[in-house]
């Protein structure tokens, strides 16, 4: 299991015993076809929901882990609507329609294992009456409204290895006048450039970056073995390819890896950060990375990149020399619905090609 699965796993457990018995049991039924961190996020949403029932006076219960199947049973249609209304307008930050979505997704998933799938002891369904069968959840997540989105603020073209280069140089001329800055950038600049390069000729996400191992990399056949994000087989890596140019980034890095930052033979992480303080360098964390590629973004004048966008850039610029299916596969992608994004704004880089072509 990788280590954010792992970590998730924990907090989903800590968190289970403040849940009503019946989302324990809907919890334990999708554990063997979710991940961890699809069902924390599953919990929290549970959370927020409870909440809201008892301060509406919905519930009698005095803690979440009390509510009761009647409680969810009697809901009328004016109750969802009302907390759809509180989702979107009424709390202190107020939430997009995607997160939204996913919220009322999260509780129709609850409500149909309930009623269609779980049973008492007499056979009949947990819940007589769904009210959330009701409740017509619409798509957002449309590719071509995605791409939209998208565009301008990813990678293009040469810009894929000028990120790099600036991480390796540009960056440290930038700041030379910050001592603090220039004294991190040089620890750390061949490491930045090594995980930005792998990410724009890879495409991996970023938990899947984290949670790479020293003996997760085949450096001669540019393979790297990789969780991947949904496989619920927990045994098996899947082969993921990364192009020529990141192999020179990456001998750079492993030459510096272990003197550079005091790691120990038994850190098995393959990017390590040694934290202020510390004798000893540990696995990076998400959070660390994120942050990383934020502050380069900004000095190189694309203040809306972020490390999700270079898995972006690099999906776009790969799908311009291969097939949808080629794509999904290399990203990690379920179905190719999600892939078409990148058909969306390869659309818009052929059409400025053409245009440049034609002004040359």
């Amino acid at each position: 299991m990788s280590i954010q699965k792992q970590s998730d796993r924990k907090h989903l457990e800590q968190k289970l015993p403040s849940m009503p018995w019946f989302v324990q049991q809907f919890i334990d039924y999708k554990l063997p076809d979710l991940s961890p961190s699809t069902l924390l996020e599953y919990v929290r949403d549970y959370e927020s929901f409870f909440g809201w029932l008892r301060a509406e006076g919905l519930s009698e219960a005095n803690s979440n882990a009390e509510i009761t199947l009647l409680d969810l049973e009697t809901l009328h249609m004016d109750s969802i609507v009302g907390y759809r209304l509180h989702l979107t307008t009424r709390t202190e930050s107020t939430n997009s329609k995607i997160t939204v979505s996913r919220k009322l997704s999260a509780l129709r998933s609850l409500f149909h294992y309930l009623s269609q799938i779980a049973e008492d002891e007499n056979f009949y369904p947990l819940l007589k009456r769904n009210i959330m069968a009701k409740v017509e959840i619409k798509r957002i997540h449309k590719p071509k409204d995605t791409a939209a989105r998208l565009k301008g603020k990813i990678l293009e073209e040469e810009e894929l290895l000028e990120f790099v280069g600036y991480i390796l140089e540009g960056y440290g001329r930038d700041v030379e006048g910050n001592k603090q800055a220039y004294y991190a950038f040089q620890l750390n600049r061949e490491r930045d450039a090594c995980i930005a390069g792998l990410i724009l000729n890879s495409g991996l996400r970023v938990s899947e970056i984290v949670n790479l191992n020293m003996d997760d990399l085949d450096l001669n056949n540019k393979l790297l073995y990789v969780y991947r994000k949904g496989h619920n087989d927990e045994t098996f890596k899947t082969p993921v390819y990364f192009r020529e140019q990141a192999k020179d980034d990456l001998q750079l890095y492993l030459g510096l890896r272990q003197a550079r930052y005091k790691t120990p033979r038994k850190e098995k992480a393959l990017f390590v950060a040694r934290p202020n303080g510390s004798q000893e360098g540990k696995r990076m964390t998400k959070r660390a990375i994120q942050a990383m590629i934020i502050k380069y973004a900004k000095r190189f004048g694309k203040p809306y990149l972020t490390v999700h966008k270079l898995r972006h850039s690099f999906a776009t610029d790969y799908y311009l020399q291969n097939d949808i299916y080629k794509t999904k596969e290399q990203l990690g992608h379920a179905s190719t619905e999600t892939t078409e994004v990148y058909a969306h704004l390869t659309d818009k880089t052929m059409s400025d090609a053409i245009e440049r072509r034609l002004e040359s």
